[in-house]
């Protein structure tokens, strides 16, 4: 955990001449004398537990790709907590390979472009991807651009995020509670004193981070962010305010109250959906989720917003697919995400698997998933690619990617949407701040330690890691990015 942030910072800086020297090699052309497509194998990395019928359905994937593109897809799935590292060593390997599953969080999206891991897309989608562009909401394509430029794919999906507080539907209506008058984190705490004194077998929160109201720069675990309502655009240390210290003593009341979990510090427990031993939980939204969740729960759920939806550059970038400076055809990978985007066939059996097999239809083509699927071919789909074009399953609503849609429209741009920070010129003080959020972010977070306590020594020692060079250096860039945008 102590080198974990360390690590996102720092383990790309070494990969600049690595990469140089891997963008030389030699690209395959793609048509034959007669005009037609040579035969081409392209590998693709995703994010995803490893599943048992994958042979099977890539099989069914190959047949359709080669015929419409005279494309093979050698698809290696990387599971989710190995995916980031075996990434980093690929891409720094120089192996060669086509397509990876990037993102805010996983395979970092802005490090790896900006160290030349990824190929420029513009001018890729204007020649082969054109469907795929107009398919793309087009957020998406500004909020991704870094430095003017796109390097990967995003998946279209929700562009916004919106925190809910999701309750186990069950004990909400056994105890007759009133979901909708939590507005605030404070709100929640009649609700737990209810099931802390009827429900022993449940934890009232599972461990989760309390919302606060800022625009992070980096990622919410480091302590650099400016104000969601912010009128003069200052970055601010978000462990110096008064929105924090206040959060930080209601999680600690709830710590000592019992209503959060005694080893919450240091407990790695991913709290699943389908282990029903918690109350409420904080996730991020899109339109029906709770259906969803329903789903891979086995109970039902209900949901209360903590917010509007918002659009962050963590989430235009949370799920998406660049093609490596390594690929010895960037035109045929991009040929191959035009066509996963827009046709709904491929689209799907990659998702969902083969019909009848895996999951099959029923009234107005809505599906419901079989057997074979719950047990061999659970793949994940916001990581795939455009949701739009997913059949529906027989529990969704007709209207489900018509809410999707007015849930995009109506997504607030943050403060920074489009401004990525390069973190080169203080990589050593980062490196370091992140080594004391390490250390501080989680007991605090989780209401293990009294923030009277705690918080000053956490400021402390970011001050003394570097934060205000940081904070200044972040400010700049910035000032000159906002500049640059006529803001």
């Amino acid at each position: 955990m102590q080198k974990k942030w360390v690590s996102i910072f720092m383990a790309v800086i070494s990969l600049t001449l690595i990469l140089s020297g891997c963008m030389g090699g030699a690209k395959e052309s793609n048509s034959t004398e007669n005009g037609e497509l040579k035969p081409y194998e392209l590998t693709w990395y995703m994010i995803g537990t490893p599943q048992k019928d994958a042979d099977k359905v890539m099989e069914k994937v190959n047949e359709y790709t080669k015929e419409k593109i005279n494309t093979k897809i050698n698809l290696k799935m990387i599971d989710w907590g190995d995916y980031d590292k075996k990434m980093q060593v690929v891409i720094a390997s120089g192996e060669p390979f086509d397509i990876a599953f990037t993102s805010s969080w996983a395979a970092n999206y802005v490090l790896n472009a900006r160290k030349g891991a990824f190929v420029e897309l513009d001018k890729l989608l204007d020649s082969e991807g054109k469907e795929l562009k107009e398919a793309l909401d087009p957020a998406f394509l500004e909020g991704a651009k870094i430095d003017g430029k796109l390097y990967a794919v995003p998946a279209n999906k929700e562009v916004g995020q919106q925190s809910v507080y999701v309750f186990n539907k069950r004990l909400v209506e056994k105890h007759n509670l009133d979901i909708k008058k939590v507005q605030s984190l404070e709100d929640l705490e009649p609700l737990l004193k209810t099931i802390k004194e009827n429900e022993p077998d449940f934890t009232p929160i599972s461990t989760f981070n309390p919302y606060l109201p800022f625009d992070y720069i980096l990622d919410d675990k480091m302590p650099f962010a400016v104000h969601l309502d912010s009128s003069d655009h200052k970055i601010v240390n978000v462990y110096e305010t008064p929105e924090m210290e206040q959060a930080l003593k209601t999680m600690h009341s709830f710590y000592k109250a019992g209503y959060i979990k005694s080893d919450a510090a240091t407990s790695n427990d991913p709290w699943p959906l389908e282990v029903e031993n918690w109350f409420v939980r904080k996730e991020m939204y899109q339109p029906y989720a709770e259906l969803t969740w329903a789903r891979t729960s086995g109970y039902d759920l209900a949901v209360q917003p903590i917010h509007e939806p918002i659009t962050f550059n963590g989430s235009v970038t949370g799920s998406m697919q660049a093609i490596s400076v390594t690929s010895k055809n960037p035109e045929r990978a991009m040929m191959f995400l035009n066509l996963l985007n827009t046709d709904p066939y491929l689209r799907t059996l990659l998702d969902k698997g083969i019909e009848d097999v895996h999951y099959e239809k029923g009234e107005n083509d809505k599906i419901k998933d079989l057997q074979a699927r719950i047990d061999n071919f659970n793949m994940p789909s916001f990581a795939i690619g455009n949701q739009f074009i997913l059949p529906l399953y027989d529990n969704d609503p007709d209207d489900k990617w018509d809410a999707f849609e007015k849930f995009n429209n109506d997504s607030i741009a943050a403060p920074t949407l489009g401004f990525y920070f390069d973190p080169n010129p203080v990589r050593t003080e980062i490196a370091a701040i992140a080594n004391v959020s390490s250390e501080f972010s989680k007991p605090l977070m989780t209401g293990s330690v009294d923030p009277e306590e705690y918080l000053p020594k956490a400021n402390k020692k970011f001050k003394e890691a570097g934060l205000d060079k940081v904070m200044a250096e972040i400010q700049k860039q910035y000032d000159a990015w906002r500049k640059t945008q006529g803001k």
